[in-house]
Parts: structure tokens; sequence; C-alpha cells
């Protein structure tokens, strides 16, 4: 704790010494006092430089947000979303709490793919996306794959987990165990402990 004092102290003694015990008494249960209300000062004084010097997290909100993010000035994907809350720390991010979607296009910028959850969270300084809870990621194959949770490497195009993902395709069904790593257009995925079935044609063999 730092150290408060007063800046003076002015005490006034008499001369007259008749009852010098009873002053000396006095004097001493005021200074006591006096003592008191100058650390209850101190005190307060640090808790209000503690609550101007604590660092302040900002937050700021938008609601019935599109967004859209190209490369090279060719649009990669677009992204919707009913509340977009902008957190401005050491480490910024923006969450997207109350669902999110989101359209990937290809180089010609046809759609290929789309992304529906019900939170995402975009770290700006790793160009990632951490999404969960009920993951849905659809081409216009028709190929899905769903999983509890989901990053999505803005920069390397990728979608990946370490946790269980399922991947249904045409006359297929595969589990990954352990996750997998897909590309932004599922044209390929490779499972962590896969287990699934595969229907082989009659007229292979």
């Amino acid at each position: 704790m730092n150290e408060c004092t007063p800046d003076t102290i002015s005490t006034i003694m008499p001369v007259n010494t008749g009852n010098a015990a009873r002053r000396n008494r006095h004097i001493g249960t005021c200074f006591f006092f006096l003592a008191i209300f100058f650390l209850t000062g101190c005190e307060n004084d640090e808790k209000l430089i503690r609550d101007l010097t604590d660092d302040k997290v900002m937050v700021e909100e938008a609601r019935v947000v599109e967004s859209f993010l190209s490369q090279d000035g060719k649009l990669k994907a677009r992204l919707t979303a009913p509340l977009m809350l902008r957190v401005l720390k050491d480490s910024s991010y923006i969450e997207f709490p109350n669902t999110l979607h989101c359209d990937f296009y290809d180089d010609s910028a046809r759609r290929e793919t789309w992304l529906d959850c019900k939170y995402g969270k975009y770290f700006e300084t790793m160009s990632k996306v951490y999404l969960r809870d009920s993951v849905v990621v659809i081409n216009t194959k028709g190929d899905t794959l769903r999983a509890p949770d989901l990053w999505w490497d803005q920069t390397k195009k990728i979608f990946y987990t370490d946790n269980p993902a399922t991947y249904h395709g045409i006359n297929r069904k595969i589990y990954g165990e352990k996750g997998l790593v897909a590309t932004q257009d599922l044209s390929s995925i490779i499972f962590n402990r896969p287990t699934g079935e595969v229907k082989v044609p009659e007229n292979t063999y």
C-alpha cells in the first residue's frame, strides 16, 4: 500500500498543566482518529487509482452483419450474422455469438461451399476462425461435413479439427475419430483414425 500522510497536522496545547494527564489522553485519542481517517483515505485513493488504471476492454457491436472477403481483387467469402462483437484488446478478435453463415467462392466467383454454426470467433492476427456448436459444411455436390467444432484457416483455405467429425458423400460415410483436415471445397479430406462405410459398384471387378 502506498504511504499517504497529511500535509500538516496542527495541535494547540494550553499552557495550564492542571489536568495534564487528561489532556494528554484527549490528544492521544485525537491522533488515533486522525490516523484512522487518513489510512481510510489512502485505501480509497488506491482503489480509485486501480479503477482508473486497470485495462479496459472495449467492445464494438454491430447487428445484421454482411461482410465480404476478397483476395487479389476476387471475392472469396461472404459472411452473414445477426450479431457481431469486436473486442479491442492486446489480441483483438471478432465474435459471432448468435449463429454464423458463410458462403465460399472459387476463382470464378461461383459458390462452392457454405457453412453454418451457432458460434464463431475470428482471430485477426492468425487469420483463423474458430467455429463451434452444430458446425455443418456443405459443397455443391451435396457432400456434408459435420463436427462439434472446427477451425477455418483463411490463408491455407482448409478446415481442421482434432475432435470427432463425420463426412457424408455419395455412397460413402466416414467418421474421423480423432478429427480431420479438409480443403475448403471438401474435394480432399484426410481423416485421423477413420472408420466408415464405402459402397463399391458391382461392376468394379
